[in-house]
């Protein structure tokens, strides 16, 4: 599974929760955390500045990137990985799992004084998942460049990416990994990238959207089934599709006003990357895009704050009652 995408958002919905978790942290009388870490693994949506040490094209190490980081410059704000059909080169989530692999290995164990002590900080820390997007954005649906679509039909497909998966999931729990949220691919078919681009009735693209939701389908018996196989575990389902989707139909709902349009000036007409420089968007909060690509903080923040509280959104449980296992 591919992690590179062209750019990223102000934020993640799973970073806006790591937020949420600390403001509890903070409004707390406990002066400790609620989880000790958090490892995030993932496509442009949880990447922080890995891009920075990589041969690419693709970073966001420029305004308007970043611009709501006070105190920290567009270098260190996120960034997403790059198409290695021109741009260069990416960490897959193979790589991700290596590279946290040896850092288990020969750094982190380092920071504590018993090999007890190091197992229960991974016990209770969380493992997240956002992966998937690109594996359709920019190669199944990509037939130029990659023969996928010519080769898989969308349910294989779809069963293929859920096996990688859950073999990354596996790997991870025997290095000591025990609480896990995996997020739901989201509505690609109405990203802008997408939707400005395709030909079709409504606000979305349902083709693209279709084809996601096969992997969404496999992904929560995929869970349930790591769940009872590996003791001790806890795999948490972000539902974060459907409500992201509801977000974007029906925007008023949320206090949103536009959900179809970036919210900052990209390039070709609203469907890439933001255009350097430029001045920032004053009204981010009322946008559900940030970039042809990737949501706005307040995008995010919807899809967070749920998944803290409600076991509508995340289950079997909240990330909120995830923490507290």
């Amino acid at each position: 599974m591919r992690n590179h995408s062209p750019m990223v958002s102000a934020f993640s919905a799973f970073l806006l929760a790591v937020m949420w978790l600390q403001m509890r942290v903070a409004c707390s009388s406990s002066s400790s955390p609620l989880a000790p870490a958090l490892y995030a693994f993932g496509d442009s949506l949880v990447d922080s500045g890995n891009n920075n040490l990589l041969p690419t094209l693709d970073k966001a190490d420029y305004l308007p990137y970043g611009n709501k980081f006070t105190g920290v410059s567009p270098d260190d704000s996120p960034m997403g990985g790059p198409s290695p059909t021109s741009s260069g080169k990416c960490l897959n989530l193979g790589d991700q799992v290596r590279l946290f692999e040896s850092a288990a290995h020969d750094d982190l164990p380092r920071l504590f004084k018993s090999s007890n002590e190091f197992s229960g900080y991974l016990d209770k820390s969380i493992f997240a998942f956002l992966i998937g997007s690109n594996d359709y954005i920019i190669n199944y649906l990509n037939p130029t460049l990659y023969s996928t679509s010519k080769t898989y039909e969308p349910r294989p497909f779809a069963k293929l990416l859920v096996a990688a998966l859950s073999r990354h999931l596996e790997r991870l729990y025997n290095m000591g990994a025990r609480k896990f949220v995996v997020f739901q691919i989201g509505p690609i078919g109405c990203i802008p990238t997408i939707a400005k681009k395709s030909n079709h009735d409504g606000v979305c693209g349902g083709g693209p959207n279709l084809l996601v939701s096969y992997f969404n389908q496999m992904l929560q018996p995929m869970l349930q089934n790591v769940t009872f196989s590996l003791s001790g575990s806890m795999f948490v389902l972000d539902q974060a599709n459907s409500l992201g989707y509801d977000a974007i139909i029906n925007p008023s709902k949320y206090g949103l006003t536009d959900s179809r349009n970036p919210c900052y000036t990209t390039w070709r007409n609203g469907t890439l990357s933001c255009v350097p420089l430029r001045t920032p968007c004053p009204i981010a909060d009322k946008h559900f895009f940030w970039d042809g690509y990737h949501p706005t903080d307040a995008a995010s923040s919807i899809i967070a704050s749920r998944c803290f509280n409600d076991t509508k959104v995340c289950s079997p449980v909240s990330i909120q009652d995830l923490v507290r296992i």
